[in-house]
Parts: C-alpha cells; sequence; structure tokens
C-alpha cells in the first residue's frame, strides 16, 4: 500500500505555544521548521502544500500550579484551536501537519482526527512517538506541566476542560494507542500505563529487538485495526546526541538510522493520515540541527528512501 494525502494536499499548521511545557522557547518551534525548510522539502516531492501560519492563543503567564495543572485554562484555549483547525482541514481533504508547540497540544489534534474518523465511521489509532509516556495526572505530576499528561487527557483521565475537548469520553480507547521509544516514566504512572491497557515498546524493547522487528509487531496491530492512524512525533523521541533541541531530553533514544527506518516503514505501512511534531525548542538547539533533522525524517513519513533516489537516477541515466 502507498500513502498519499489526499489530492497530494498538505497543510502546515503553527501552535506557537508552550503552555503546557516547564521550559520556554517551545513557542518558537513553528518557525525553526519553516526556517529549516519543510514546506519546500515536500514541495519537491510533488506535494501541493499549503501554510495556514500560526494559531492565536493566550500567552503564557508562567504561573504555579493550581490544583495540580499549570495553565489548565489557557491549555484548554490552545487545544480547542487546534482542534478546531485540524478538523476543518482533516474535512478539506488535506493532509494536517500540526508544528507545536508543546506535546498538551495532541489533546487538540487527536480530538480532531477522533471527530473525522466518526464522520467517516473509520477507526483510529494513534503512534506515539516521544522519550515520555505522558500519562500523568496531577496526583502523579510533580511539575503540574499539562505536556506530561496528553496521554490520559486522551484516554478519560483529567479536568472536564480537556477531556471535553473531544465528542467523547474517552477520546479514544488507549487499547488504540501505541507509544514508541519510551524510556522516562515517573514511578506511579507506570501503574496507571499498566492498569489502561496501552502498548508500550520501550527502548529496552527496541534494544533487545531492534528497530526493523519493533515496528514489524506495531504496524501489523495497526494494519489490523485499519482506518486512520495519526502519528504524533515528539522530537525528544530521539537521542539528544542527534536532536539537542528539545527541552526535556533522555539519553538513550534511537539513532539518526533508527529513525529514519521507523519513519520509511510508517510511510511503507500506507496507514497515516495527520501527523504532530512536538516538542521543538530552538532555544536548546545549535544551529537548528534538530529542525533540520525533523524535515529529513518528515521526508521519509512522506516517501522519500535511499533507493528511491537512487532508482530515479538510474532510470533518469
Amino acid at each position: 500500500m502507498t500513502f498519499r494525502p489526499n489530492s497530494h494536499s498538505v497543510s502546515l499548521i503553527g501552535a506557537p505555544t508552550d503552555i503546557g511545557a516547564g521550559h520556554r522557547g517551545g513557542s518558537m518551534g513553528p518557525e525553526a521548521l519553516r526556517v529549516a525548510g519543510l514546506q519546500a522539502a515536500l514541495s519537491l516531492m510533488g506535494f501541493e502544500v499549503h501554510d495556514q501560519g500560526n494559531l492565536v492563543g493566550p500567552s503564557n503567564p508562567d504561573a504555579h500550579p493550581v490544583d495540580g495543572y499549570r495553565h489548565l485554562a489557557e491549555t484548554s484555549e490552545w487545544c480547542r484551536s487546534v482542534r478546531d483547525a485540524c478538523y476543518s482541514t482533516l474535512s478539506s481533504g488535506s493532509f494536517p501537519i500540526l508544528m507545536g508547540g508543546d506535546h498538551s497540544l495532541a489533546i487538540g489534534s487527536i480530538a480532531a482526527a477522533a471527530h473525522h474518523c466518526a464522520d467517516q465511521g473509520r477507526p483510529l489509532s494513534v503512534l506515539w512517538l516521544d522519550a515520555h509516556a505522558d500519562f500523568n495526572t496531577p496526583g502523579t505530576s510533580p511539575s503540574g506541566n499539562i505536556h506530561g499528561m496528553p496521554v490520559a487527557v486522551i484516554s478519560g483521565c483529567g479536568p472536564d476542560l480537556l477531556t471535553d475537548i473531544g465528542r467523547s469520553r474517552p477520546m479514544l480507547d488507549p487499547a488504540h494507542i501505541i507509544q514508541l521509544g519510551i524510556r522516562s516514566v515517573d514511578a506511579v504512572e507506570k501503574r496507571m500505563i499498566v492498569e489502561s491497557g496501552l502498548e508500550v515498546h520501550d527502548m529496552r524493547r527496541i534494544d533487545e529487538r531492534g528497530m526493523r522487528r519493533s515496528m514489524e509487531d506495531v504496524l501489523k496491530k495497526l494494519d489490523r485495526r485499519g482506518g486512520h492512524l495519526h502519528v504524533s512525533f515528539d522530537v525528544d523521541f530521539l537521542d539528544p546526541s542527534i536532536a539537542p533541541g528539545v527541552g526535556t531530553t533522555v539519553k538513550g533514544g534511537p539513532t539518526y538510522r533508527e529513525a529514519q527506518l521507523c519513519m520509511e516503514m510508517i510511510y511503507e505501512s500506507g496507514l497515516m493520515g495527520s501527523l504532530d511534531i512536538m516538542e521543538l525548542n530552538p532555544a536548546f538547539d545549535e544551529r537548528n540541527q534538530s529542525a533540520e533533522l525533523v524535515v529529513d525524517l518528515v521526508k521519509s513519513l512522506f516517501g522519500e528512501q535511499i533507493l528511491s533516489r537512487h532508482t530515479h537516477f538510474l532510470e533518469a541515466s
């Protein structure tokens, strides 16, 4: 199966906020991706790319937690804007790429994907590429930062201001979420993940089985479910030696080639229907190298492969 967005149309949606994070700077992520040439790269691959500009929302008040949450009302407002923009894009037949911004925004993009899939009577699955499980609640989070909570919210655990962003509660059965690359999980969070039924392929498992076999297992399950696959890509999924531009680095992530293989296999599955790029933080980066790497990986997600480039060269010769 070969993936192509409807009508070869791709829409870039910027969400310039670090409202849910503990470090400032993620609000500059969308512009870093633009500077790294994301639109031009996809255009050269034959896609019709529309940059919808940046969404507008409340500024970061940098306040202390209230009832276990930092910036709950502001985060909810941003997520609702993301939901509406992504849903409108999906309904128009274009493929949305949400450029974050911190990972709390995935509450909005996944709410949009769930709404769109409900309209079409299609199942939804999520592939969560991340160093962190993001299944915290106010009772387990030491910081109250909502970017550590989106998977719990999507699974129905959280305040009404966030869980009501979707059409139903939970927005998605956690059994339909697969996490890959996890290597940082809080102690109480571990128990909640096991009880939820969430499937986690942590780095220990990837080390033992290799990226190829791990991805084969993941994609077989996703293919059996069929429907729409939403890929939520946190840049800290990558090892910080190749992607230092995030606020919450965790050593021991996928290498450059492992990450490329992961993206190439997602493309080859033909399942991907929407994409988040989250937690890119230029304030921690070195000469925008993390953004440039992300653009390379997105190109692989959309079909650029070593062999295909070599084949085109031979055909041209």
